[in-house]
């Protein structure tokens, strides 16, 4: 895809944790530009403000997923406020995203699995949980930094629903897959699977649970066809852990160039959806602004042209079109 030089340029003037990405997909300049370039987030801009947060416990906020001492019956988790996205796990999600090479957190797992503890049953933080969501970014976070988190990718073959995918509510009796929690857990298999090598078992659970959403087109429900609610056509970046067609759309990008497949058919839906919410300009603009405590934005507000939302959105339509 074909972007104008306008466009390039207001992308590029971003920071590193963006701009890299830009250079190497987007532009495709040469490895040498685009390795500088994300060279330089542990030394400047987001990359380098969130490690400076990072305590000597390895920990963010104190905590594995909340903030130490956080309040689940205060004012911050209730009215809507949303739960904050300061502690460990988030953080860890946030630079792996952006790119940061792990050497830069050296030493980070060892502090972990002394330090660190799930709010469930006291569990030890390379364990996992019995959460389907936060067990998918611990198996990535884990692989990332070279952390034994097989136990976890075990964890989901023993997990996942009769209709291939997984919910975070198992525990609470859910019988049906979830979009959200889903995508969550593909998202950390996948990146498991591209680190760590694969595991015959662990692929052919991450299909059946691809090929749940596929049937649903990314949008639908099976048994009427009809959305599943307006919240799967919404952008917002970051994407935190709600389902979007864009976060999904995305996920398949990276799933097809693992297996060395083509774009199913029946994304075809989700993509045209995606490229009817570009701008004239060439942007996608930032929808919504997930509530809840944040360390610092790294996006624009809702209403405004978001260069995270633009670039993932011009990744998937050009990937789409060549493969096409």
């Amino acid at each position: 895809m074909t972007i104008t030089t306008a466009l390039a340029d207001w992308l590029l003037d971003a920071d590193p944790a963006l701009r890299w990405q830009v250079e190497r997909d987007l532009l495709q300049e040469p490895a040498e530009v685009w390795r500088a370039t994300r060279g330089q987030i542990a030394g400047s801009g987001f990359g380098y403000r969130l490690l400076q947060l990072q305590g000597q416990d390895g920990q963010w906020a104190g905590g594995s997923f909340f903030p130490a001492g956080f309040d689940f019956d205060g004012p911050e988790a209730a009215n809507g406020a949303g739960q904050p996205w300061t502690a460990t796990t988030w953080s860890l999600n946030t630079l792996r995203y952006w790119g940061l090479d792990a050497v830069e957190l050296a030493g980070t797992a060892e502090l972990l699995a002394v330090n660190s503890r799930w709010s469930y049953a006291d569990l030890p933080y390379w364990h996992g949980e019995v959460d389907c969501c936060i067990n998918g970014y611990t198996l990535a976070n884990g692989a990332w930094l070279g952390a034994d988190v097989s136990g976890i990718a075990e964890w989901f073959l023993s997990h996942s629903m009769p209709d291939g995918g997984w919910n975070c509510d198992w525990l609470d009796g859910a019988s049906r897959s979830s979009f959200h929690s889903t995508l969550n857990a593909l998202i950390g298999i996948l990146y498991y699977e591209s680190r760590v090598g694969g595991v015959p078992e662990l692929a052919e659970a991450r299909h059946a649970a691809e090929e749940y959403l596929l049937q649903r087109h990314l949008l639908n429900r099976l048994s009427t066809g009809q959305s599943v609610g307006p919240w799967a056509g919404q952008l917002a970046y970051p994407f935190r852990w709600k389902y979007s067609v864009l976060k999904a759309l995305d996920y398949f990008r990276l799933a097809a160039e693992h297996d060395g497949a083509a774009p199913d058919p029946r994304l075809a839906e989700a993509v045209e959806l995606l490229s009817g919410k570009r701008q004239s300009d060439g942007t996608w603009w930032q929808e919504l602004r997930h509530p809840g405590r944040a360390w610092f934005e790294v996006d624009v507000p809702p209403g405004q042209p978001s260069k995270w939302l633009t670039l993932y959105s011009l990744r998937v339509l050009d990937w789409w079109d060549r493969r096409h």
